[in-house]
């Protein structure tokens, strides 16, 4: 009374899966399967067969069989409630009931039957039950998972950590030998700040060259008063090591060299960053201090056409003493309609209007000071500009990617719009991966290749009249026209598309009006070509 075989066959005798749960050879099996759909009537209501030794009870399920063979003395009424849960089964494990669905399935289909029928008679189980048991999760398993896992995840952090404290001390050994340098601590991923080439640092002077490692962190007026505070004893004792001489020493200058050719970025662009933090945010010397910005975020089609173009302006005021705070600017806008401004919620929106004078609602209470040290000020105005149009852009980029046999010849040209003439231009252009730099045949400017970033830059100091158009042509291995972009695009610009000019000063308590200068820039933000 036992279940010989369960299997699934198609309507031709083809057999898709077959599980035997007691031992008969396979020539004896196929043989049971090949004789079944010979004995299938058409028209009967039955669904089993008998033979001499075998029973056939079956289900058909779309175009194939479900079957089960069993011996004649097995129990019919079992075998059809086998058979029911097994053809509810088989769609749970096979989406799509054909020939290519089950045999796609086979395994999960046997491993389900196993757990239905053990040596040829029915476990007690259900359709749920025998899913959980084919999944076989365990909670166990999953807390041994996450404590390996865990235990991996800090041996990375431990090597990771091994590895930046090997390359530091490699780092701390080359400046030793090869510059003079010391412990600076405050130098940074190889970065060399030219600050120090204004104190004059060398091995013979400011009592430096005798003293042990130094922080860097103060800010460099600070750092040279205390320096200039110093006995003159310290400043004229003898240097018992090299010292620091930055700019001078063949060594050190070898070193930068090195550094340089390992990617990491030494003098060519620590210069400009240098250059324009200075523009943005010098030290005012005037009583007060009026800054003009404005922020350009331009995202311009590969083909042509702009995505979007925003400027957002700020007008900020600076006063070093207090008793200037009692006053009212007055300021003249340009003739671009478009620019919308928008005062502080504490300024007198309609003395503003009517008469283009920022002044508090209060006109009692003083405007805030600062030091020389804030940056920003306080803000008086903003505003912003938005457009489609393409001719307000300063700055247009043409990249034109041609591939030739193994090469990619790329040729990039960029126009410049007479509005405004720009400064520290730097044109980004993404690269496939490279095993050396790109070979450029013709450019406007100079170019510098980023190996660990893998980007071209293009730098142009200054575009104006003379240089309103220019072009740059480069060769890389073939690559896809799409690895090209996006193209970064940043610069500076002395004026802006709002045109906001400081007319006046006016004092509340009478007097002279008192001294102010106006600092105006427009810069990017966010200006790329995709």
């Amino acid at each position: 009374m036992v279940v010989l075989a369960a299997s699934i066959v198609g309507k031709s005798g083809k057999v898709l899966v077959s599980r035997q749960f007691v031992d008969m050879s396979r020539i004896r099996i196929e043989g049971l399967l090949a004789a079944f759909p010979k004995l299938v009537g058409t028209g009967k209501q039955h669904t089993y067969v008998e033979t001499e030794n075998v029973r056939y009870v079956y289900q058909p399920i779309e175009s194939l069989y479900l079957l089960l063979v069993t011996n004649k003395q097995s129990n019919i009424l079992e075998d059809l409630d086998t058979l029911r849960l097994l053809s509810k089964l088989v769609p749970e494990y096979s989406y799509s009931l054909d020939e290519e669905g089950i045999c796609t399935n086979a395994f999960e289909l046997i491993f389900a039957f196993d757990e239905v029928i053990t040596l040829g008679h029915k476990e007690n189980v259900n359709v749920a039950q025998v899913k959980q048991y084919c999944e076989m999760e365990s909670h166990e398993e999953k807390l041994h998972k996450l404590v390996m896992q865990s235990k991996i995840n800090e041996t990375k952090d431990v090597m990771k950590r091994k590895a930046s404290e090997i390359d530091k001390s490699k780092i701390e050994k080359n400046r030793g030998e090869k510059g003079g340098f010391g412990p600076l601590q405050s130098l940074g991923s190889g970065r060399i700040e030219n600050s120090f080439s204004d104190l004059s640092i060398s091995s013979s002077g400011s009592g430096f060259g005798s003293g042990p490692a130094f922080g860097l962190n103060a800010d460099i007026d600070s750092f040279s008063n205390k320096t200039k505070g110093r006995p003159t004893s310290s400043a004229t004792a003898p240097p018992k090591g090299l010292g620091m001489k930055l700019g001078k020493s063949q060594k050190a200058n070898q070193f930068l060299e090195s550094l340089r050719a390992e990617g990491e970025v030494i003098l060519e662009d620590v210069k400009p960053s240098l250059g324009q933090s200075r523009s943005a945010a010098p030290q005012p010397t005037d009583p007060i201090t009026l800054n003009v910005e404005e922020k350009l975020n331009v995202t311009l089609k590969r083909d042509g056409g702009v995505n979007n173009f925003d400027v957002q302006g700020t007008l900020a005021l600076q006063i070093l003493n207090q008793e200037d705070g009692h006053i009212q600017v007055q300021v003249k806008t340009g003739e671009n309609q478009a620019v919308a401004f928008k005062t502080h919620p504490n300024m007198n929106k309609d003395l503003f209007s009517n008469e283009s004078i920022l002044g508090l609602k209060d006109p009692n209470r003083p405007f805030p000071t600062g030091q020389a040290s804030d940056a920003a000020g306080v803000g008086l105005l903003k505003w912003r500009l938005q457009s489609t149009d393409e001719t307000m852009v300063p700055l247009t980029i043409n990249c034109w990617p041609s591939s030739s046999g193994n090469e990619t010849y790329v040729s990039i040209e960029y126009e410049a719009s007479s509005m405004f003439d720009l400064r520290n231009v730097v044109i980004s252009v993404p690269l496939p991966a490279l095993r050396e730099a790109p070979s450029v045949s013709q450019i406007d400017g100079e170019w510098r290749y980023d190996s660990r970033n893998s980007i071209l830059e293009w730098s142009i100091l200054l575009v104006d009249n003379s240089n309103r158009s220019g072009s740059m042509e480069f060769v890389v291995p073939q690559a896809d026209s799409s690895a090209f972009f996006p193209i970064s695009v940043s610069f500076m610009a002395t004026e802006t598309f709002s045109d906001l000019k400081v007319v006046n000063i006016i004092p509340l308590k009478g007097g002279n009006a008192p001294k102010f200068s106006q600092r105006t820039q427009l810069i990017t933000e966010n200006y790329q070509v995709v």
